[in-house]
Order: structure tokens, then C-alpha cells, then sequence
């Protein structure tokens, strides 16, 4: 699953690129191309506990519900 905080643009108020670049909505800034891995889950990282800037609450959130959705499955 993706970050939902990850967007991709092209310009801000003080820069223009001629492709988008991955573009963190928590941060306000753009990120490099590694932290955008993070982002985008891949190289078995997890953007819920491998990124500093993603909300803690939401992390929490994220992972109680996902708990609930491997026991619901397990039970089936």
C-alpha cells in the first residue's frame, strides 16, 4: 500500500521540474527518490513505522486494523 501522504508534482511555490517528483503532503517538501521507496512500500520497507514524518496515530490506527483483518481471517 502507498502513503497516502505521497503525492507527485511538478512545481511548488519555489520550484519547477519538467517531471513529476514525489512530493510528501505531511512534510510540505519534496522527497528524494529513496524516501520515496518508503512511500511506496517497496524493498519490504513499511511507510507506517519506516518513515519519521507519517502521524503516529495513524500508524497505530493502521496496524490495530490490520490486526483485526488477519484475525478475521484467521477465524474464517
Amino acid at each position: 500500500m502507498t502513503c497516502p501522504y505521497l503525492d507527485y508534482r511538478r512545481s511548488d511555490e519555489d520550484h519547477e521540474f519538467d517531471h513529476d517528483r514525489p512530493y510528501c503532503t505531511v512534510a510540505e517538501e519534496f522527497v528524494s527518490p529513496m524516501k520515496a521507496d518508503i512511500c511506496n512500500d517497496r524493498h519490504e520497507f513499511d511507510h507506517t513505522s519506516d518513515c519519521e514524518t507519517y502521524p503516529d496515530e495513524q500508524a497505530s490506527e493502521e496496524k490495530e486494523s490490520g490486526s483485526e483483518a488477519i484475525r478475521a481471517d484467521a477465524s474464517e
